[in-house]
């Protein structure tokens, strides 16, 4: 699958979505109808907001396990990090698991506060709002809470499996 368009139909839909989820404390959900590859040669349903929430608590479970690779293999090959706690933009495999190498020292536990989902068609959705991390320093052992806005696009991959190819987080500046 060529990304390269649908990456800009993402980048135009996750700004509407911000400014959406700013407007709103609804979650919800779209569909629309895309020709979509199925498995067997048979035609994908439609995936469904439970899905892709889902989506969220398989990457939170790879952030239990400490491994900061097992978390980057939920990301797409191309896919782009602009993460929580660094100014660094992260666009490949290593800069990825670069950040989550240091991240993960403080042993981050994920809570979503608020999801909106939107099916942009049977192959791309996007997740956005707002999610809390309780961190444990690793020097010191204290603990404190994160919260942070986020958007997460997700796009299936020819095998069905769904891969991050654009996640945006950031500290929500009040705090």
């Amino acid at each position: 699958m060529n990304r390269r368009p649908a990456r800009r139909h993402i980048a135009v839909a996750v700004a509407a979505t911000a400014v959406l989820a700013a407007g709103t404390l609804a979650v919800g959900t779209g569909a629309a109808g895309a020709d979509s590859r199925g498995q067997g040669g048979k035609q994908a349903g439609p995936v469904t907001k439970a899905q892709v929430l889902g989506l969220f608590d398989r990457w939170n479970a790879a952030l239990q396990t400490g491994d900061p690779k097992k978390v980057a293999d939920l990301y797409a090959k191309d896919a782009v990090l602009l993460p929580t706690v660094s100014n660094q933009v992260r666009a490949d495999r290593a800069g990825i698991v670069d950040y989550f190498e240091h991240f993960l020292q403080n042993k981050p536990v994920g809570t979503k506060v608020e999801s909106v989902v939107n099916v942009l068609d049977r192959d791309t959705v996007i997740d956005t709002g707002v999610y809390e991390f309780s961190l444990t320093d690793h020097r010191t052992g204290e603990k404190s809470t994160v919260k942070a806005r986020y958007t997460y696009a997700y796009e299936k991959q020819p095998n069905g499996r769904w891969l991050i190819v654009n996640h945006h987080s950031s500290k929500m500046p009040q705090g």
